[in-house]
């Protein structure tokens, strides 16, 4: 058995590939138009890890999209939580756990599903102003 990919379900394509690509740091290795079916899939993957991809499925047709949080969450394995954090932080993305431990964080994309950020290796040391900084909403 070979993990393959993680669907989620988009309402807004450029909104999210804004935050997946330009925010986030993945790139699109894929994409496939169904114009008989009216949905678009677009394959990301991070940079070196191609083989994890999340699939980005938007259909043509409106649909309200709730409870992301029931889908769980994505995770991905950075090589620095602090500076990814401020780079997200940077681009208008609120950290919805901020890493005080120097090894988790979690943010959410535009339709609300989950990403959670683990530092690679050992934690980093508990660094300001990520130590003090206190939980928004949820993750």
């Amino acid at each position: 058995m070979k993990y393959l990919h993680t669907m989620v379900r988009v309402s807004d394509l450029d909104r999210s590939l804004d935050f997946y690509c330009d925010k986030l740091g993945l790139r699109e290795v894929g994409r496939k138009v169904n114009e008989a079916g009216r949905f678009t899939l677009v394959f990301l993957a991070a940079p070196g890890n191609e083989q994890a991809q999340i699939e980005l499925t938007y259909n043509w047709d409106p649909e309200n999209y709730t409870g992301g949080r029931n889908f769980g969450h994505v995770a991905y394995e950075v090589d620095d939580i602090y500076a990814l954090c401020q780079r997200l932080v940077d681009r208008g993305v609120t950290i919805n756990r901020p890493p005080r431990d120097g090894h988790m964080a979690f943010i959410r994309s535009p339709d609300d599903i989950s990403i959670e950020l683990l530092q690679k290796g050992e934690s980093l040391p508990p660094r300001e102003p990520w130590a003090s900084m206190k939980n928004q909403g949820v993750w």
